[in-house]
């Protein structure tokens, strides 16, 4: 460690950081609005379910510079409207200060911006937890070799003092959380990380106002689970505020980020090991109240049934041990702020049933790891110019009943369109699919809603498709220049599809170019990259990413990409040769 780190169980190197610096605004501390105190368990109770405002408040440099728009009350009105009861407000203050050491002054309209956002919330009767974000991997690093903990801590305290001041008169539905994700991994971080919460405290304490009373989430190292059980320490007895504690939960790892080709979830398996995680944390904290504030199962980025069963899962274990839960929505997955419109309303109607305990019908879909091929009954492809017949999908019914299916404003007729049975098998029959897939027009044809109860509906997608063509398999592509993305062509409306599965790298010997440990998973992972980090796709085609275009620079010799479609095992693969 540097020399200049001091033991984090020592108290600052001078008592007067601990007190407001001269030349800092005094804080309001004379309040005439009210305040209801309010138990950390009640307070935590109360944001079930939550919704974060991600990538907004938080983007760098400034609000507005990622992908949304600045929020307005018409966002949080989406929000609330869709059933949550709380929204989470990551802010990044990076960009934000006006001075350096001592003062660490924070410039006073992205504090009234931050004010004014939280006002929005609380107008619309909900809870709040606004908290310091990407700030974490910026200055406030106490992992970084050259960390300067003492100015750190400093700055930490100013940033949290001014914070405090400028929203300590609001009420008790607004919940201060220290720091997000604040990096750790070793047991010295994880008592750095205890510090940090106990300078937030004495920040928002010395503040003034309401905030002595004011319900906080306090957070371990990497705000993850393990970490946390094994690092977090209670804070100093003086310190009069209620708290819980705040985890974020995003495993497994390789389903949730789709790493290796992982496409599926819902064994047993999966689910027992979901169940582990959140008992263990309750398990070292039965007394504390927990909150879950961030999760997602992207629905731009995986398969809907295995994302429905998902949720409904995640919610219902983390009721089961007494979790709230805040779902992370960075405005590219689930709420578009633009339209105000959900990308996937079948999962926030499955959030809204589980989290009070109403059962919900699911479709099945593959689990097994082994399979070589992936089938769902969250949709149906279609081979187009096959023959089309009657076609069986499954269901897991969990004591729902079908009461009707509809296709648009038109309601199906059983045993003329289709038949389901008592176990959870639908049938679509000849005619009607005849009627959706002809003339055999590619991509998606139709979208019907299986109606339960007293479950939330499902959707089912029915697509045309067309595997991708051998020629696709032979092209030869230069290297792109150093730093610059490779984009393999595709031609999506010849597949009938807008988005590939997986991402295959493979060397001329058979050896895959990344992660090579891959070989040892399921036929389905085998030599797969990770979306998002070495691979994406837009309107052209796939994008290897440049880092991995240098792997290929780097081995001197030709390198295979094949990408694979839906429905994996039928749908194809376009392969190119690179480098060489």
């Amino acid at each position: 460690m540097p020399s200049r780190r001091p033991s984090p169980l020592l108290l600052l190197s001078t008592a007067s950081l601990l007190l407001p610096h001269p030349a800092l605004a005094a804080p309001n501390n004379t309040c005439t609005t009210p305040f209801t105190p309010l138990s950390a368990s009640t307070f935590i109770a109360a944001l079930n379910p939550g919704w974060n405002l991600g990538n907004t408040l938080d983007a760098l440099p400034t609000e507005g510079s990622w992908n949304n728009p600045p929020v307005q009350p018409s966002t949080i009105s989406a929000v609330r409207s869709a059933g949550y009861a709380s929204v989470r407000i990551p802010v990044t203050y990076t960009e934000h200060f006006v001075s350096g050491s001592p003062n660490w002054d924070i410039d006073r309209q992205w504090l009234q911006r931050v004010s004014d956002v939280v006002d929005m919330v609380l107008a619309q009767n909900l809870s709040a937890i606004i908290n310091v974000h990407h700030d974490s991997t910026s200055w406030a690093d106490i992992t970084a070799p050259s960390a300067n903990i003492s100015q750190i801590e400093e700055r930490f305290y100013r940033l949290w003092y001014q914070v405090a001041g400028k929203l300590g008169c609001k009420g008790s539905k607004l919940g201060f959380e220290p720091i997000n994700e604040i990096p750790g991994t070793t047991a010295e971080h994880g008592a750095q990380v205890n510090r940090m919460n106990e300078v937030f405290l004495q920040a928002v304490n010395d503040a003034g106002g309401w905030n002595g009373g004011r319900v906080v989430t306090l957070v371990g190292a990497g705000e993850d689970g393990g970490k946390t059980s094994m690092w977090f320490k209670r804070p100093d007895k003086k310190f009069g505020n209620p708290w819980g504690i705040q985890y974020h939960y995003y495993s497994p790892y390789d389903f949730i980020f789709s790493a290796w080709g992982k496409t599926i979830w819902g064994s047993d398996a999966d689910k027992a090991a979901l169940e582990a995680d959140i008992a263990a944390v309750r398990g070292n904290f039965s007394d504390v109240p927990l909150v879950i504030g961030e999760w997602s199962a992207s629905p731009t980025a995986l398969e809907s049934a295995a994302r429905w069963r998902y949720f409904d899962h995640l919610i219902r274990t983390a009721t089961k041990y007494n979790t709230s839960l805040m779902l992370w929505d960075n405005g590219n997955d689930y709420l578009d702020r633009n339209s105000l419109t959900w990308r996937d309303p079948i999962a926030q109607s499955i959030l809204s049933t589980a989290i009070h305990g109403i059962p919900n019908a699911l479709p099945d879909s593959t689990t097994d790891p082994s399979s070589p091929s992936q089938s769902s009954s969250a949709e149906l492809y279609h081979r187009a110019n096959s023959t089309i017949k009657d076609t069986s999908l499954s269901f897991a019914l969990n004591a729902n009943t079908l009461t009707s299916i509809t296709h648009g404003t038109r309601t199906l007729t059983p045993n003329t369109d289709y038949t389901f049975s008592p176990t959870g098998t639908l049938t679509l029959l000849t005619p009607l699919l005849t009627s959706i897939f002809t003339p055999p027009t590619l991509g998606p044809r139709a979208n019907l809603t299986l109606h339960f109860t007293p479950g939330t509906p499902l959707s089912l997608t029915l697509i045309s498709f067309s595997p991708a063509p051998s020629s696709l398999n032979s092209t030869t592509l230069p290297l792109p220049p150093s730093g610059q993305d490779l984009l393999i062509p595709i031609p999506w409306s010849a597949l009938g599809t807008s988005r590939p599965a997986a991402v295959k790298a493979v060397r001329g010997d058979g050896t895959y170019l990344v992660d090579d440990w891959t070989q040892w998973l399921g036929e389905l992972q085998r030599g797969r990259m990770t979306y998002g980090g070495q691979w994406d796709w837009d309107g052209r085609g796939v994008l290897v990413k440049s880092g991995v275009v240098e792997m290929v620079r780097k081995e001197g010799k030709g390198v295979r990409f094949e990408v694979e479609f839906w429905p994996r095992g039928e749908g194809g693969r376009v392969g190119v040769e690179v480098g060489g």
